[in-house]
């Protein structure tokens, strides 16, 4: 097995190389409006200091999600290109869960804890966790929402991500990783198929439209105000 595992979903981008085993080499930088920029030369980087090809590669896993549209379609098309392009499984990884799972390999938490990262608008996306002997189990769907609404549902759990440093006055007891690592993301994915679980539903997990409307679809939508009018 070797995984090339991507991820876009945060203001890190990140990719890294995993065997089946552990992590050979790992590329993250924290740009969030450069996403296409990194992505391409990340994946090039952790080949060469892998002493792997694009050939050696048998399977992309992404992370889907949830995260602001733009970025996060970036590393989800060219996984998924990649993945075309060499005849191989593309599988995906709910990104909150790898924030999670580095969270708990780096014993940052003991107990539940929330996951929230940054979503733009004032918002996070966030899910709960509980802590297993075997790992973590997340007791929550993905959802987006105001800080303080997350607070609300918190009775007291740390805060893994980046939402608790932007938001500290509602999400206090900030914890572990700001953002998602393409290395936990792989090795996640790499012990949910050793565990016989199936990750090939690649659906990305956008939780809301896009501020970007294409054309024809602001067009229609002035026309059926000027026909409420």
């Amino acid at each position: 097995m070797l995984l090339l595992a991507i991820d876009t979903s945060t203001s890190a981008i990140t990719v890294a190389v995993h065997d089946g085993s552990s992590v050979l080499a790992e590329s993250s930088t924290i740009d969030a409006r450069r996403h296409g920029e990194h992505l391409g030369p990340g994946i090039v980087r952790v080949l060469a200091e892998a002493g792997r090809s694009a050939a050696d590669v048998t399977a992309v896993v992404s992370g889907l999600g949830p995260g602001p549209f733009t970025g996060l379609r970036v590393g989800l098309v060219t996984a998924r290109t990649f993945a075309f392009a060499r005849g191989i499984p593309a599988l995906g990884v709910c990104s909150l869960d790898a924030l999670a799972h580095q969270a708990w390999c780096e014993h940052a938490a003991t107990g539940g804890f929330v996951v929230a990262t940054d979503a733009p608008r004032t918002e996070v996306y966030w899910a709960r966790y509980d802590v297993t002997g075997e790992g973590v189990l997340r007791t929550t769907d993905p959802a987006v929402a105001a800080p303080a609404d997350v607070a609300a549902q918190l009775d007291g759990a740390p805060v893994v991500g980046r939402g608790g440093l932007l938001y500290p006055e509602v999400l206090p007891g900030r914890v572990g990783p700001l953002d998602v690592s393409a290395g936990h993301l792989a090795d996640l994915a790499a012990r949910l198929l050793a565990s016989g679980a199936d990750l090939s539903d690649v659906e990305p997990l956008y939780l809301r439209r896009p501020d970007a409307v294409p054309t024809a679809e602001r067009a229609k939508a002035a026309e059926g105000v000027q026909a409420v009018r």
